[in-house]
């Protein structure tokens, strides 16, 4: 963003990403470049097979780039690591572990003491609303509560950057709209960098402070969009005019690639 003092915290260096398949090579990822700042909010919107998750899963270390470089902090990503949380579309839990335990999980892998564990375990459950649900396992929560405990997990480890994809694509629109206002409420509180991943314009806006609009395939960002609205941000915030320029505008360019994508 303009005039944005803030320390660089992830820098995307002309990624490329190709694939083999029956028909040939496929170039996911054509040559996207992004600075992303510390405590940045930034969501990425795009036509189906766009290469949106394939460029979140370069950052998490889950896939090497064909060419170019990924940084966290000046640290070129080469593996999965601590610095940073991921939260999928179908939650990732452990269905034999409680919640409780699917949160203490990494907290065990990065050696946390027992007590400081149980501290932190109670701290983002009560977060996300779900501290009389400690003893639960998995299959007794709904989707939106499974979600929860993703979110949960993933900021208890204190990673410098939240890796969302499509964390909510799989909810209700009810159950939706209450995570988007919870997560405003949380990502304003613990000031994390998020890469958020999403189909959905309006959830991009109402979200983030600068909305990345990607081309059809191959991947390449076409827009970057600073969202101008202040925090703090609720549903009230997508009745405005100024809400539905921003929404208006970046859904007629993601329109325009998905038509692209059917010629």
């Amino acid at each position: 963003m303009a005039g944005d003092n803030r320390p660089l915290k992830v820098k995307i260096e002309n990624v490329v990403k190709k694939f083999a398949t029956r028909r040939g090579e496929m170039v996911a990822l054509n040559g996207v470049s992004l600075d992303i700042k510390e405590n940045e909010f930034v969501s990425v919107v795009g036509p189906s097979g766009c290469g949106k998750s394939t460029l979140l899963n370069i950052i998490a270390g889950l896939a090497e780039p064909t060419e170019g470089h990924v940084y966290v902090d000046g640290q070129e990503v080469t593996e999965p690591g601590p610095d940073r949380g991921v939260v999928f579309q179908q939650y990732a839990l452990f269905p034999w572990l409680t919640v409780e335990d699917n949160v203490k999980f990494g907290l065990s892998l990065k050696g946390v003491k027992d007590k400081e564990a149980k501290k932190l375990v109670e701290k983002y459950l009560k977060m996300v609303d779900l501290e009389g649900f400690a003893k639960s396992y998995p299959k007794e929560l709904s989707g939106g509560m499974k979600q929860r405990v993703a979110i949960a997990r993933a900021y208890a480890v204190n990673p410098k950057v939240l890796l969302m994809d499509e964390p909510f694509g799989a909810l209700d629109a009810q159950t939706r709209t209450q995570l988007q206002s919870e997560l405003l409420v949380t990502w304003e509180k613990e000031q994390k960098t998020c890469f958020f991943i999403t189909h959905d314009v309006e959830e991009a806006v109402i979200l983030s402070q600068r909305v990345v609009i990607m081309s059809a395939r191959p991947g390449r960002i076409k827009e970057i969009v600073d969202i101008d609205i202040p925090y703090p941000r609720d549903q009230e915030t997508k009745l405005t005019s100024e809400f539905l320029k921003y929404k208006n505008h970046i859904w007629e360019q993601v329109y325009r690639e998905y038509l692209e994508v059917r010629k």
